[in-house]
């Protein structure tokens, strides 16, 4: 229920990167949930947050179907499932079919670095914290452009405001980036209309043109 999923930061009504989409494309206007209103990136950094916003069409790890990262896959605008064993926690997304176990009986070592990274959890009282690092450094935060490298450490916090709404907070820190480790929150609510369920948007195959649309073709004769 944020506009976190077109920037995290603070941000203005503006258009769309495909002007023929009109009103459908646009970015709508957001008070971001960002804490303090601002990302703390590095002069170098931030140049090239603004030259992936310009080539967002063309850049952004969305437009081609990649998994979504975190803390991203938190804030897009489909809907996820938490399913918590006697063991460990599993998040299923609907976007991209995307999945993350939460190791929390025993503490994984990142073996390798990935789209969604390792997560470990662990409860602080009521607080259900979990600490993922082990990123390959190519998703986005956003549509807008903020990144981080493979040197994020993310730490999220799950807690319940009531019965149907948790409240999300996520520390991110990366020094390659970042001159300081910054934070973003909001609410997060279960889903209650009738037969309410997760689906599959595998979008892989939507993609796949965009991707791969210029090896298919037969060359001239």
């Amino acid at each position: 229920m944020t506009t976190a999923y077109w920037d995290i930061e603070d941000h203005s009504a503006q258009s769309g990167p495909v002007v023929q989409l009109g009103a459908i494309g646009a970015i709508p206007a957001g008070s971001g949930v960002t804490e303090g209103g601002s990302i703390p990136y590095k002069p170098d950094a931030l140049a090239r947050k603004k030259e992936n916003f310009a080539n967002r069409l063309k850049l952004d790890p969305e437009v081609k179907c990649y998994m979504p990262g975190v803390p991203r896959a938190t804030y897009m605008p489909y809907p996820f499932q938490i399913v918590q064993s006697p063991n460990d926690v599993l998040i299923s997304y609907a976007y991209d079919s995307a999945a993350r176990v939460i190791f929390v009986s025993k503490h994984h070592e990142a073996e390798l670095d990935t789209w969604m990274g390792t997560s470990n959890g662990k409860w602080e009282g009521d607080t259900f914290v979990v600490d993922v690092t082990g990123f390959n450094g190519r998703p986005w935060l956003d549509r807008a452009g903020n990144f981080a490298t493979d040197t994020l450490h993310v730490v999220e916090r799950y807690s319940l405001l009531d019965t149907n709404t948790l409240n999300y907070e996520a520390t991110i820190e990366d020094p390659a980036v970042f001159t300081r480790p910054w934070k973003i929150g909001f609410p997060l609510y279960r889903h209650r209309e009738k037969n309410a369920r997760l689906l599959e948007f595998k979008c892989v195959e939507f993609a796949e043109e965009l991707v791969y649309g210029d090896v298919d073709k037969k060359p001239d004769r």
